[in-house]
């Protein structure tokens, strides 16, 4: 997929088969599978994880531009470890550039991150459609990667999916919070551990719901 395609319709029916016949969520299992994952490729993820926080501290230094450019990269970015998650899911070798691979999906993640982000902003002003929102669009990263879906209906597809099991994406959602805060309670260090374990255990929780449909990513 080129870096500048809108992502493509797809057929809506397999979706609505899964939410139709319903799936269970298992917060803890995903959780153990992501830090399995981590602990088998360590070096590798805390790298790349070291390069996030970088460019991050990077464009902190140039104000609202580097504000700005920062959200703009951040959605590919973070894609990465969903990709390399995928690649050791399905036994595939993966290389080191693969964290970067997000980037061939650049135009949906953008436009997902900004849609998603001005949604969710208005809905908190409510509080609870924020909250519900929030929640809904968990899945939608790793639609448009694994579909090569474009953004707005990888957004809704999400947000069905897990309409049908919200609560408990509302406690998985609520464990990797709690992960990620204890690891910026650990001086901001553990998050070098806790950011790749969470996204491989979103990345897992979606393989074991939804099912990986590519074979590429």
């Amino acid at each position: 997929m080129a870096s500048f395609d809108f992502g493509q319709k797809v057929d809506p029916a397999q979706f609505e088969k899964l939410i139709e016949q319903g799936y269970q969520v298992n917060a803890s299992e995903y959780v153990q599978k992501g830090w399995d994952m981590f602990k088998e490729h360590v070096g590798e993820f805390v790298g790349f994880t070291l390069i996030m926080f970088a460019i991050s501290l990077v464009s902190t230094r140039m104000e609202i531009f580097g504000s700005l450019l920062f959200s703009a990269v951040a959605a590919p970015l973070y894609a990465g470890y969903s990709i390399t998650a995928f690649k050791i899911i399905s036994g595939q070798p993966f290389e080191f550039g693969d964290f970067f691979k997000g980037f061939n999906y650049f135009l949906p993640l953008f436009l997902a991150s900004l849609a998603s982000g001005l949604i969710v902003s208005v809905g908190l002003l409510l509080i609870i459609p924020g909250i519900y929102l929030a929640v809904g669009y968990m899945l939608t990263t790793f639609l448009i990667i694994d579909h090569h879906m474009e953004f707005w209906q990888a957004m809704e597809t999400s947000r069905k999916i897990v309409t049908k099991n919200w609560f408990a994406f509302f406690v998985f959602a609520l464990v990797l919070f709690l992960v990620n805060l204890l690891g910026m309670l650990a001086l901001g260090l553990g998050l070098l551990v806790t950011i790749p374990v969470t996204s491989c255990a979103a990345a897992i929780a979606y393989k074991e719901i939804v099912g990986l449909h590519s074979a590429e990513w």
